[in-house]
């Protein structure tokens, strides 16, 4: 296995996102080659001299990232994945869809949570409360967004269950009646083809391509916010950053 050296990085991180990004450095130098078994929360723990909880979250943070699998019984192993582009920072994160678009909440309900879902959760086979919802811009593009929060939030922040649009979106209602705010955001982008019921609802000829936003949302001691995927029609959607060239670093291929 690997050695890590555990001289931690003169930064203010957490300690867990200290640990996964060395872990994250090595799968993509290829010193954690797919398949190979990472280190396990006893080894992080005492090779980091930290309390297994923060071990397990820096684990976490990787499987929610998809770099790595756990098999029970087993360990935890790095997966064979497709190189994405992923960033982290710690911005002022609103909603996906534009305040004057006009928004349907198509479904708002507990449920028990897809595997997809439970392990970007980190809470494997819990329930979940979902929102669905579509918005229409004034040019016509739509956008349908699927999101997820820890089935916590049913009691803690009720209006996630309402079939109405909250103004400035679920992160700002969540961080106005949790005190917890998004501090880190991760999203994929991909493109796939449509389902019938994206088609149907998206005003789509089948088949067709969509484009894929998957977005998770941290706390800043790493508990999950919101998971959310985010559907639109290619052609009417450009993926923009604008960022300092010094923060290039923050970008992992």
């Amino acid at each position: 296995m690997t050695e890590i050296d555990c001289v931690p990085p003169h930064n203010v991180l957490p300690k867990y996102l200290q640990i996964s990004a060395q872990l994250r450095d090595l799968i993509e130098r290829g010193e954690l080659a797919p398949g190979a078994e990472v280190p396990s929360e006893r080894e992080l723990a005492a090779r980091w001299k930290v309390a297994r909880p923060t071990a397990a979250k820096a684990l976490n943070t990787l499987r929610q990232e998809g770099l790595v699998r756990s098999r029970q019984g087993s360990g935890t192993y790095v997966t064979d994945r497709p190189t994405t582009l992923m960033r982290e920072n710690a911005p002022r994160y609103g909603s996906p869809v534009a305040e004057d678009d006009e928004v349907a909440v198509l479904e708002a309900a507990v449920v028990a949570a897809p595997p997809e879902v439970a392990e970007a959760l980190g809470s494997p086979c819990a329930r979940a409360v979902m929102r669905k919802e579509l918005s229409a811009g004034s040019a016509g593009s739509r956008t349908l967004m699927t999101s997820w929060y820890p089935g916590e939030f049913a009691e803690s922040a009720s209006r996630l269950l309402a079939v109405e649009r909250l103004a400035g979106g679920a992160l700002r209602y969540l961080e106005s009646v949790t005190g917890r705010g998004a501090a880190v955001v991760r999203e994929r982008v991909g493109a796939r083809l449509a389902t019938a019921g994206e088609c149907r609802q998206l005003a789509l000829p089948a088949p067709a391509v969509v484009l894929v936003v998957h977005r998770l949302c941290l706390d800043a001691d790493g508990r999950v916010l919101e998971f959310c995927a985010v559907v639109r029609p290619c052609g009417q959607w450009i993926f923009q950053h604008e960022y300092p060239a010094s923060s290039a670093a923050d970008f992992h291929r």
